[in-house]
C-alpha cells in the first residue's frame, strides 16, 4: 500500500525551528519528485518547495533562505527543515509524490498525498 506519512508538526514561537519529516512506505521515494504544502485557515493550499527526482530543490519566494528540503535515500524519507519562522507560517503542511521528475508547486502533477501535520507558530 502507497503511502507517506508527515510528522514533526508542532507549536513554535515565532524565530524558531522545526524539521518535518514525510515518511514513505509501499515505494521507494528516491525516484519521485517530493513536494511540500501547506494549507493555512482560510486559505488555498500553496506549494512551499519541492525537491525533484534529480535532488534539485525548489522554493516559494515566501520561505527562500529560510526553508530546505532534503532526501535521505537509505531511510525512504524527505524533511522539511524550517528557520526563522512566522506566524504566517501557520499552517498544515503536507507531502506529496509526483514521477513527473521536476515536480513543481502546482498540486496538480502530485499523485500520493498524506493526511498533513499541524504548524503553529505563536508567542
Amino acid at each position: 500500500q502507497v503511502q507517506l506519512v508527515e510528522s514533526g508538526g508542532g507549536l513554535v514561537q515565532p524565530g524558531g525551528s522545526l524539521k518535518l519529516s514525510c515518511a514513505a512506505s509501499g515505494f521507494t521515494l528516491e525516484y519521485f519528485a517530493i513536494g511540500w504544502f501547506r494549507q493555512a485557515p482560510g486559505k488555498e493550499r500553496e506549494g512551499v518547495g519541492f525537491i525533484s527526482s534529480s535532488d534539485s530543490p525548489y522554493y516559494a519566494d515566501s520561505v527562500k533562505g529560510r526553508f530546505t528540503i532534503s532526501r535521505d535515500t537509505r531511510k525512504n524519507m524527505v524533511y522539511l527543515q524550517m528557520n526563522s519562522l512566522k506566524p504566517e507560517d501557520t499552517a498544515v503542511y503536507y507531502c506529496a509524490a509526483t514521477t513527473s521528475g521536476d515536480g513543481g508547486l502546482g498540486s496538480g502533477p502530485y499523485k500520493y498525498w498524506g493526511q498533513g501535520t499541524r504548524v503553529t507558530v505563536s508567542s
